[in-house]
């Protein structure tokens, strides 16, 4: 019997529960326990990947709490809290690219033994292992080759952003810095989605995967999936992902690309959106300035093979997803008044109908939460840094 779960499988720690350091660009309140308490209680997400695991400190808080009883080891891996939620244990690791630039790779254990193995091997290659997301002095194809000898799961990070990604800043084809063979999925990013990704003949064998890069609590379940699987445990997770058994990604939740921060070329100077195609050169033609980071949009269609986009029969549907956060006057207190009537902000955003959200926070709020499900509202698009903004 195979059942649906929400899964995200991209959420940083920002400090240790004694208050160490682990993603410096996180929040404070990104603890190991924080964050399973905000998936499991309040955002409804049943599958959740923690992906500083490979990390010292945060693996022996994982372990602290497993040998007291909080979480339970899986017999097929992960760790399971209060029947809600499965944590799985992650670790983003960057490697240099082959010309140059670098990217990020996500890199996925079914257990804590296992992720300590692969620990010790990334710590004789990396600079502080505590910290997330260090540099390895290794090639990917050396990093992919010791996931898979462990087993384990290799992923493409946020694959098209200008900054820290394989084809954002890397290289034109995903096959120039990893084995297709041995890739697991690769994630979209916030500016990205399938109908973009499925420009590269060469991914068409891939699965796609949308998480939510989570630097802050507010910000899990930004973008997540839904997977078909039999039971909530890493063995499941990962044959969902190379779709084995029936197992599948069955839909990806995404921001509505012109969200994301990076979608458009930017000039950070004058907060200007640039046409990267009529771009004279890399100085921004409004104010002069250098301070130009090219869009993921511009990017790809440099460097896409395919004029329209190919979507082979095992590409799930996208749906483009606004989190409550980002719609007007949505603000905390409203989002609290929301889930502690419907539960969490998955029930919110999938199965609560416009009269009964009306009832509890008013009918505007109610149309735009129904509006922004069908992809009504208007966008002012994102570029440089900046997210694309709401507009009512």
């Amino acid at each position: 019997m195979l059942r649906e779960f929400f899964l995200d499988l991209h959420i940083h720690i920002g400090r240790t529960a004694d208050n160490r350091p682990v993603k410096i660009t996180a929040g404070k309140d990104l603890t190991f326990f924080e964050i399973i308490r905000e998936a499991a209680e309040r955002k409804g997400i049943e599958i959740i990947g923690i992906i500083d695991a490979v990390s010292p400190p945060v693996l022996d808080e994982i372990e602290a709490f497993v040998r007291d009883g909080i979480m339970t080891e899986l017999p097929g891996g992960g760790y399971d809290y209060q029947g809600k939620t499965t944590l799985l244990l992650g670790a983003e690791v960057e490697t240099s690219g082959p010309q140059g630039g670098a990217a990020h790779f996500g890199v996925w254990m079914p257990d804590i033994r296992t992720m300590r193995e692969f620990s010790d091997w990334l710590g004789e290659r990396v600079t502080n292992r505590v910290l997330s997301s260090q540099r390895a002095r290794c090639t990917s194809f050396e990093l992919q080759a010791k996931c898979t000898e462990l087993g384990g799961m290799f992923i493409i990070n946020h694959a098209f952003t200008p900054h820290k990604s394989v084809l954002g800043n890397c290289v034109p084809r995903v096959s120039d810095m990893v084995d297709l063979k041995h890739l697991t999925a690769m994630e979209l990013g916030l500016s990205a989605d399938s109908n973009l990704a499925d420009l590269f003949s060469e991914l068409a064998n891939t699965t796609f995967v949308s998480n939510s890069d989570a630097h802050s609590l507010a910000k899990i379940g930004r973008e997540y999936n839904k997977v078909r699987v039999a039971e909530p445990t890493f063995a499941e997770v990962k044959k969902a992902l190379l779709r084995i058994d029936g197992r599948a990604v069955i839909a990806n939740y995404g921001l509505e690309p012109q969200l994301g921060k990076y979608h458009r070329t930017f000039c950070t100077q004058c907060d200007t959106v640039l046409d990267a195609n009529s771009l004279p050169s890399d100085q921004c033609p409004e104010c002069g300035s250098k301070k130009v980071v090219r869009g993921v949009l511009d990017r790809i269609l440099s460097i896409a093979d395919l004029e329209q986009p190919v979507h082979p029969p095992h590409r799930p549907p996208y749906f483009y997803q606004i989190p409550l956060e980002f719609i007007p006057k949505v603000g905390k207190r409203t989002i609290d008044k929301l889930l502690d009537y419907f539960g969490t902000e998955m029930n919110v955003l999938h199965l609560a109908t416009e009269e009964q959200i009306s009832d509890v926070v008013g009918g505007k709020i109610a149309l735009d939460i129904v509006r922004a499900r069908r992809g009504e509202l208007p966008i002012a698009v994102g570029g440089g840094g900046i997210y694309g903004k709401i507009l009512t």
